[in-house]
């Protein structure tokens, strides 16, 4: 009986370990008590890529993109023209980004970079529609985000 009770034992410590050292784990609900974790918001977490709409979005040669660190609530990312990071908070469906974006100092002509970064501060929601994460203020669509750079297609030569 005491074997089949230190066996019972060690499985329930196991599967509690597995479980709480998940690497879904990732936050701690400290208004709820220490101790009690809420998994990270795996809609929001990692690397996005801008999905362009204007030609001007692209103007610098490069394509806008930001990883969020669901975990530590920073940001990072390029512009389109510079490096950038700086911090967020979100909730379910919340997102807004901290206007102490830190910057590269490169200049880029042709490229409208204040206009991405008031985009950016503009931001107070976000959701996930299908493999596409949208920035949004309230209900109005910001900017269009996915996992997988953009790329232009390729002209025919004339």
């Amino acid at each position: 009986m005491q074997t089949l009770w230190s066996g019972g034992l060690t499985c329930l410590l196991l599967v509690s370990s597995l479980f709480w050292n998940s690497p879904q784990l990732t936050e701690l609900n400290r208004s709820n008590g220490p101790g009690l974790a809420v998994l990270a918001d795996a809609a929001l977490n990692g690397e996005w890529f801008l999905q362009p709409v204007l030609a001007s979005d692209t103007a610098a040669g490069r394509f806008p993109s930001i990883k969020f660190n669901v975990a530590n609530g920073t940001f990072s990312g390029h512009t389109g023209c510079n490096r950038m990071n700086g911090t967020f908070k979100r909730t379910d469906t919340s997102l807004t980004i901290n206007e102490n974006i830190k910057l590269t100092r490169m200049i880029c002509t042709g490229y409208n970079e204040a206009a991405f970064l008031k985009t950016l501060l503009n931001t107070n929601r976000y959701k996930r529609d299908a493999e596409v994460l949208v920035l949004m203020f309230d209900q109005t669509e910001l900017s269009r985000w996915t996992r997988k750079p953009y790329r232009a297609p390729m002209s025919k030569g004339t």
